[in-house]
């Protein structure tokens, strides 16, 4: 059975011969549903169209560029996304990373790196958890198989990486997670950097479980070190 067959990809790039060469290194890999665009508007109409799993977007496209794309997609999908693009101005990478792209890969780049990097991404994003199903905080109860928090008759939607921040939490429940972990889970091996940015996703993540976020119960910050998952019922 082919385990990448069910994630559908959309390319965003201007050049002809890199969105050919894109898909050709990921049907090699078995990926199959893939959707090309070659501006922004292009990438938009798709994206709204089809339950996309994984963006990879060049920053430079001819009616805008990949960071004002992915803030459009993010107002209605929260698939992961990585930029490919010639640009590795570390300004731009930390502009990328910090609107919450997955990963950044600078042309040129070798294929099994691109794929073993979408894999990492699709893997950290879509694996469900094995015994985790259900965690109650408080007045609030976390549907990790959904991705959802309930408070009452109200549902709140986790983006992907607030899944995989509270998942990772939950797993160490009580116990101080550093930093570098909660960066490597979320943003693999080349999460350098991230520790402002991880500050935000916690912030809104504390806006979704909490019931006063300026006063947290349950995500507590261990100043210099990392975060630390309160339940007292266990």
């Amino acid at each position: 059975m082919n385990e990448f067959a069910e994630y559908r990809i959309l390319i965003a790039d201007d050049e002809k011969d890199i969105l050919k060469m894109l898909e050709e290194i990921l049907r090699r890999a078995g990926f199959v549903n893939i959707y090309k665009a070659k501006s922004c508007a292009e990438a938009l109409s798709i994206a709204q169209r089809i339950p996309i799993s994984l963006y990879l977007l060049d920053v430079m496209l001819p009616d805008g560029d990949g960071f004002y794309l992915f803030e459009s997609i993010k107002q209605f999908s929260h698939s992961p996304a990585i930029f490919i693009t010639a640009r590795g101005e570390n300004e731009d990478k930390i502009r990328g990373l910090g609107l919450g792209a997955d990963d950044y890969i600078v042309k040129p780049f070798l294929s099994q790196e691109l794929i073993l990097r979408i894999i990492a991404v699709l893997r950290r994003t879509y694996s469900k958890p094995r015994t985790i199903g259900r965690i109650r905080l408080s007045d609030r109860e976390i549907d990790l198989e959904n991705a959802v928090v309930t408070k009452g008759n109200e549902e709140l939607p986790l983006t992907a990486k607030e899944y995989i921040l509270i998942k990772k939490l939950y797993e160490n429940k009580n116990k101080i997670v550093t930093n570098d972990s909660l960066c490597m889970a979320v943003w693999g091996s080349g999460y350098y950097g991230c520790e402002n940015t991880l500050m935000v996703h916690i912030r809104h993540l504390r806006k979704k479980i909490e019931e006063d976020p300026s006063k947290p119960k349950h995500i507590i910050t261990a100043r210099g070190l990392g975060y630390r998952l309160v339940i007292g019922n266990e």
